[in-house]
Order: C-alpha cells, then structure tokens, then sequence
C-alpha cells in the first residue's frame, strides 16, 4: 500500500480506527471519515502524520446524504491525488421490534449499511476502476444467521453482503469486491447485551473468546493487500460462532 490512498468509513473510532492504523501501517495514505466524532478523527490524524507526516486527514460527512457521498470521494481525490481503496465501515446498529419499525429506522439502519456503500462505491469506482483498486465491506455474520429482534439491521447487512458479490461482478476484472464479517469483537456503547447475554455469546464461539479490532483490520489488510486473486467473498471473523449458531 505504500504511496496508495485509501478511504475508511467510520474510521474516527472503534472498528474503523483499527482499520485505519493498520493499513497507515501498511504504507497507506489515509482519509479518515466521520459523522460526529470530530476530536477523535483529529486526534487519530494527528497520531498518524506524527508517524508518517501527510499520510492522513479527516473528512466529516453523513452519510445518509448522497450528495456528501460524491463529496467526501471528492475530498479524498484532492488530498491524496488518487484512491486504491474504499472500506465500507460506518454503521448503525440498534434493535427493531416487529410490529414497532418505523421509516426513521429503516432510514437510519438501511441507509447506514447498504443505501451509503453502495452509492459511495458508486462514486468510487471511476477512481477504482484506473487503478485496479479494492473495496472491502464490513458486513456482520448476522447477515447471513439473523439475530432475534434486530430484523431490520440484519436484512440490511444482508443487503450489503448481496451487494458485495453484486459488484464485484459488475467491477471485474479491474476492481476486486469483498467483505469481512465480524463476530463478537466490540459490543455496543449502549446495554442491549447485558453481562449474561455476553457470557452466551462468547460461549458460542468454538476458541471461547471474543475477538479483537485488529482481528477484524488483519481480515481487511489481507483482502487489500494479499488477497490479488480473491474478489465476491466473505472473511467470517468470528472465533468460530457461525460454525454452530
């Protein structure tokens, strides 16, 4: 990745901001993009160029709005002179009780997780498509095995893991197409998951553990990086949960 500019969703926290340092630690130039978390995608920043100096730079954008969608690869054009790579992070996740789903819902979780990776990758591919780029999308393992009473979150995940293999028809041969999938890696800020259902969850998984956010930012490193022959495919990073759910 050395010289080449990748653009990260999400990248200002969490799950994102492992992404970000591990493909900085790779050679690659930075956009990191986010909604709210203005001080945390500066202070990222700020610890990336101190390492590498102009290797990264923060983008707000909501993602909900195509128009910032067009905008944000814009940006990342500019800074960097090109882009190599899109990672399709950002991503709301909350329950929906059937009989209680409304638009708002549906507008956040399906606009978050399948509405903005699309039509950013949309605005990408002209990029991408010159040189032979890379997108990577985090989708969820619940995608393909549903959860109990997230069924709006979980169809849009299943939407976008559809979309995957989807465009990495309509982008070959120029531009390889894939996802990760995590398992338990970072629970949610709120308390959906109480201490017990936690306990559940990590007991599911065959290495009786949960995983790590750079578990996750290896999968992704090696789809970018390592993976020239791979393209349509689904890394399950999930300690082994999905092979008995």
């Amino acid at each position: 990745m050395e010289g080449k500019a990748i653009l990260v969703t999400g990248a200002a926290r969490r799950l994102g901001s492992a992404i970000a340092r591990e493909m900085h630690a790779a050679g690659a130039r930075v956009m990191l993009h986010y909604r709210r978390a203005s001080d945390a995608a500066e202070a990222l920043a700020a610890e990336l160029n101190s390492a590498r100096p102009c290797s990264a730079a923060c983008a707000q954008a909501d993602l909900l709005s195509i128009e910032a969608l067009s905008e944000l690869v814009t940006a990342t054009v500019a800074r960097f002179g090109r882009l190599d790579a899109l990672v399709n992070n950002a991503s709301s996740f909350f329950p929906t009780r059937l009989g209680a789903i409304d638009s708002a819902a549906w507008d956040d979780l399906v606009g978050t997780n399948l509405k903005a990776p699309l039509f950013l990758t949309q605005a990408a591919a002209p990029h991408l498509l010159a040189v032979h780029g890379s997108v990577v999308n985090i989708t969820d393992i619940h995608a393909e095995r549903p959860l109990a009473g997230y069924p709006l979150y979980c169809a849009a995940k299943a939407g976008l893991l559809g979309l995957t293999r989807a465009l990495a028809i309509d982008l070959a041969p120029r531009v390889r197409v894939n996802a990760v999938a995590p398992g338990p890696i970072f629970w949610p800020e709120s308390d959906v998951f109480d201490q017990a259902a936690r306990q559940a969850i990590v007991g599911h998984t065959l290495l009786q553990r949960a995983g790590e956010p750079r578990d996750v930012a290896r999968a992704v490193r090696y789809l970018l990086v390592d993976a020239a022959y791979v393209t349509g495919q689904v890394i399950n990073v999930d300690g082994g949960r999905t092979a008995h759910l």
